[in-house]
């Protein structure tokens, strides 16, 4: 399966923070890691909705940016409700840094080599998210609004991951 640049550069990204942070992200880091997360996929679903031609990966570029784009209001107006300033921090520029990489070399393909790429590179981004926001953010989130929005998130990314799992199947992606 071809390389996920995107996911293996979050993987890389938590481990590097995890061996250097002697204590995990504090709850505004988590909201800006969460809210850039969604803001890049969102990114690549437009990028698929320019480049692609296959209704299947058209479609499921279509859900990303609408249940990204509802995650992320509801991320905002939490924010607003509880008057607070999520925190920059090194994962969320590690995911913006391996986006950029990734969107390059998206935006250098097409036909099925790009609908397999980006459905490769969606299936690697969910499963990466979805276990960190599943084994770091959630327990570590301290202000219960936002762990119920991350627990409320982290159904509909799974669902993301099993639709990208068949769209990978039904494209005969082979690396």
């Amino acid at each position: 399966m071809k390389t996920m640049t995107l996911a293996l550069g979050l993987a890389l990204a938590s481990g590097g923070l995890a061996a250097q942070a002697a204590e995990p992200m504090n709850d505004l880091e988590i909201a800006h890691t969460a809210y850039t997360a969604g803001g890049l996929d969102i990114r690549y679903a437009h990028l698929a909705l320019a480049i692609s031609e296959n209704e299947s990966v058209r479609e499921f570029a279509q859900t990303m940016i609408r249940d990204h784009s509802a995650v992320n209001e509801a991320a905002g107006a939490l924010i607003a409700e509880l008057n607070v300033t999520p925190q920059d921090n090194a994962l969320s520029q590690a995911l913006v840094e391996g986006a950029e990489a990734k969107r390059a070399e998206l935006m250098a393909l097409s036909g099925k080599a790009f609908d397999c790429a980006y459905a490769t590179n969606e299936l690697g981004y969910h499963q990466v998210v979805n276990q960190t926001v599943a084994e770091s953010f959630i327990p570590t989130v301290t202000v219960e609004p936002l762990k119920a929005l991350l627990e409320d998130a982290l159904v509909t990314f799974r669902a993301h991951e099993q639709h990208a799992e068949r769209m990978v199947a039904s494209l005969s992606c082979i690396g």
